[in-house]
């Protein structure tokens, strides 16, 4: 099945080869980072995150190599962002991993869970004290594992914002 884009003549997925499904993959990463939603090679999600809650909220997003938050907000408030796709073949919602916990490098995690489409699902402000609290030490990784479960929306201090990180996508 092909369909017509413009100029270009689309074929579905399954008609690709491995070869063009890998390039494919590679120009669309490149084509994202021109358009500013990802700094990085890697896997989008957490440089996507990073993107909606700075356009959502006017943070400055801190340089790749800065240890323990991802970016300022006017106010001097740092946040840890991290940003979580959730599908079909693994519903976890467990967080990438966070380094020196007890080292205060955030003051706030800023958390987004994606469907598998990247649509928003849900996203929060989620104080560091809570992060603390609900977060379990990780000996072989020495980091922290923190579950975005729906539940969290209800500790103190936790600020629902998925409607803003819904409405700063592009």
């Amino acid at each position: 099945m092909a369909c017509r884009v413009g100029r270009f003549l689309l074929r579905a997925p399954t008609e690709l080869t491995v070869p063009e499904l890998l390039a494919l993959h590679a120009q669309i990463g490149e084509e994202l980072r021109a358009r500013g939603i990802v700094r990085s090679a890697n896997n989008p999600t957490g440089d996507l995150a990073e993107h909606l809650f700075c356009t959502a909220f006017g943070w400055a997003q801190a340089p790749n190599s800065e240890r323990g938050y991802d970016a300022t907000g006017p106010d001097g408030v740092r946040y840890q962002i991290k940003g979580r796709r959730v599908h079909r073949r693994n519903p976890s919602r467990q967080l990438s991993a966070i380094r020196d916990l007890a080292g205060g490098h955030f003051d706030v995690l800023a958390g987004v869970i994606f469907d598998d489409d990247f649509r928003v699902v849900r996203a929060a402000l989620i104080p560091h004290d809570v992060v603390v609290a609900r977060s379990t030490y990780v000996a072989h990784t020495n980091s922290h594992r923190f579950m975005l479960r729906d539940d969290i929306w209800d500790a103190p201090g936790v600020k629902d914002v998925t409607g803003d990180i819904s409405r700063a996508m592009p």
